[in-house]
């Protein structure tokens, strides 16, 4: 029912409006309706009234909650148009004016205008709600700029954190393949410990064989010393009578000797005139010469044949100690053989001087030397003044081929010429200096009396370069002077003997280094002065110094102990002690190739004494006599054979001195 009516109410409402529509578009210009016309004014009139009763009739039939239902369904604008029209309706009806009409409209009219401000208070709230946002967002985009900016630098830390880690994993990656080098290495040398322990049982066993031969050898001593007493006992006799019969012949011997000496003292002053008044002195002075050959030219500051207890004895037109058949060059290439130096004709000592290597001075010495008697009483100033030799080298090269002169054996180092000394430096790995070398005319005789202060001037001041020459002057002693000793090839290094290491060239030293895979450092060496004699033989260069003329980082152990293993097999364990020694020595400092050599700064109270310097004393020599030489067997024997030589160079100038004073020749 509540349906019905609904539908008829709206039913109502539209037949309602649509009357009204029409009424509106039907109406003539005069002011009539057409009657005929299905939207007549009259028709839809009473249409509207049949629905308006229809509709109060289904209404008053119709509880107060049908009709609450009702109106709820009804639209807004359908129930808004129904009260205009029945309000004014009403108003029409009960007579109301205009007034209240107006009254109704002002009531509108402020409630718009109180809507109005509730607007506009609103639009200023809305106003001041938008600043307070835009602020906010200019405040975040502010947030936002800054987050970016932390989110830029935290991605820069997060790149280089992903380098560092790369980073490390390449060096955990290294520390692993040094681990693995490591574990090899320990492997191998676990290897070696057993071998030496087997080695260790095996030389327990020889000191107990040692030991019973120890014993055999006492008992044989003790049989020898009974039998020595014996033989003594018996030869005591025989030896009364012999040593008699020596001693009647060594007073004849020396009477004769005496005579003799008189004869030939009588015979200089004949034939050489009064001048020749200091011959007593002569045998004196050649034994001396003897005794003190091998170190007679330490100084180059007193290079003068003249000894202190005779040096007034020589001047010109005297006659020197070296005078004498002593002084004939056995290697004359101009003159006779056997005619002594004193003799020789200014033809003959100049071309001799060209030989020597000073043909520079050649021009100077045909103007003023008669004879090689005018050489041999020439003193220091005489050299200067009158040859022109102003090079100090040049003089003490010209007075040590003098002093060669009185020997009647081969001197090894005479057939060492300067041009030999220039190729030794490439040797020894000291190719800059050849120039200063060449210039001083530096020979084998230069180099084994060689000083400090000649090294000096020639332009050599590093400590590393004087240490090299040093040891390379050893060597050359060692191999008496040799001078095809050093060895430049390859060979067995298996079988290598610390001796044999000493002769190594600076380039066999850089193919050592190629065969123990450190290739790539050995081109450093070139120009370093690192040979073999240098590596064995010098205490203060050991493997620290090595490594840092190689130019291997610290930071590189395992190359570092690489190099160690290799550098201390080579040279030997004498040689490893010795440099242990000297590293534990308090005044020890690493041997660097910038080191310099302090020149030796001479005091004024040391004027005096500096010419009065014998030429015996040895402390100036660059690489002196008594220089330290390990103990192994190979070095003593050519150390022993060194020794000898010297030895028999002194017993030959006695003999000669002997000689001279018995035959009378000067």
């Amino acid at each position: 029912m509540m349906t019905d009516a609904s539908e008829m109410l709206a039913a109502a409402l539209e037949q309602m409006d649509g009357i009204i529509a029409g009424s509106k578009a039907m109406q003539f210009p005069n002011g009539l309706f057409d009657c005929q016309s299905p939207t007549s004014p009259f028709v839809d009139s009473l249409r509207a009234l049949h629905l308006l009763e229809d509709l109060r009739g289904a209404l008053e039939l119709m509880d107060a909650d049908e009709r609450e239902s009702l109106r709820c369904q009804v639209p807004g604008t359908t129930a808004e148009g129904l009260v205009d029209w029945l309000v004014v309706f009403l108003f029409q009806t009960n007579g109301h004016n205009s007034v209240d009409t107006d009254l109704v409209y002002q009531e509108r009219l402020t409630r718009l205008e109180s809507d109005k401000e509730c607007l506009v208070l609103q639009v200023s709230i809305l106003t001041d709600q938008v600043e307070v946002q835009g602020e906010k967002i200019k405040d975040l985009d502010t947030s936002l700029e800054e987050h970016r900016q932390k989110l830029n630098a935290t991605e820069g830390m997060l790149q280089q954190e992903l380098l560092s880690r790369s980073a490390l994993e390449t060096q955990k990656l290294e520390l692993l393949n040094e681990v693995s080098s490591l574990k090899m290495i320990l492997s191998s040398v676990e290897k070696e410990r057993k071998d030496n322990e087997s080695l260790y049982q095996e030389v327990n066993d020889l000191r107990f064989r040692v030991t019973d031969m120890e014993n055999e050898r006492l008992q044989y001593e003790k049989k020898l010393k009974t039998t020595q007493q014996f033989c003594l006992i018996c030869a005591s006799f025989l030896s009364d009578m012999e040593v008699q019969r020596m001693k009647r012949a060594l007073e004849t011997l020396v009477a004769a000797n005496n005579e003799k000496v008189a004869a030939a003292a009588l015979w200089v002053e004949s034939v050489s005139g009064p001048g020749v008044n200091m011959f007593s002195c002569s045998l004196a002075l050649r034994r001396s010469r003897s005794r003190s050959c091998s170190s007679r030219y330490c100084s180059t500051k007193s290079t003068s044949f003249d000894l202190d207890a005779a040096e007034s004895e020589f001047r010109r037109g005297g006659v020197r100690a070296t005078a004498g058949p002593r002084l004939g060059w056995s290697r004359d290439l101009h003159g006779e053989v056997g005619v002594p130096f004193a003799r020789w004709s200014k033809e003959q000592v100049c071309a001799w001087m060209q030989d020597l290597g000073l043909g520079l001075h050649v021009g100077h010495a045909q103007q003023w030397i008669q004879s090689g008697q005018t050489l041999l009483q020439a003193s220091q100033q005489d050299l200067e003044k009158e040859l022109g030799i102003r090079n100090h080298l040049h003089r003490k090269k010209l007075q040590l081929a003098l002093q060669a002169l009185g020997t009647e054996e081969d001197d090894p180092k005479s057939s060492l010429d300067f041009g030999w000394v220039t190729r030794w430096l490439d040797d020894v790995g000291l190719p800059q200096y050849k120039s200063q070398f060449d210039e001083g005319r530096v020979d084998g005789r230069m180099l084994h009396y060689m000083t400090v202060d000649d090294l000096l001037s020639l332009k050599v001041g590093s400590v590393l370069h004087h240490l090299s020459v040093k040891r390379a002057i050893q060597v050359l002693r060692l191999s008496r002077f040799e001078p095809n000793c050093l060895r430049r090839r390859p060979s067995d290094e298996n079988n290598v003997t610390p001796a044999e290491v000493c002769q190594w060239t600076n380039h066999r030293v850089m193919e050592w280094l190629r065969s123990v895979d450190l290739a790539e450092y050995a081109p450093n060496l070139r120009g370093s002065g690192v040979h073999g004699g240098l590596m064995v033989l010098e205490p203060r260069f050991n493997v620290e110094a090595m490594a840092l003329l190689l130019n291997i980082p610290p930071n590189k152990t395992l190359l570092r102990r690489h190099l160690a293993t290799h550098f201390h097999l080579l040279i030997g364990p004498e040689a490893q002690r010795l440099k242990q020694e000297c590293l534990e020595n308090p005044d020890y400092a690493l041997l660097t190739a910038t080191a310099r050599v302090k020149p030796r700064r001479l005091s004024f109270g040391g004027f005096g004494t500096l010419r009065r310097k014998r030429p015996e004393d040895g402390e100036d020599l660059l690489c002196p006599l008594d220089t330290e030489t390990p103990q192994g067997s190979s070095f003593h024997r050519s150390l022993k054979i060194y020794e000898e030589h010297l030895e028999q160079v002194g017993h030959l100038l006695i003999q000669s001195d002997l000689q001279s004073v018995v035959t009378g020749t000067i």
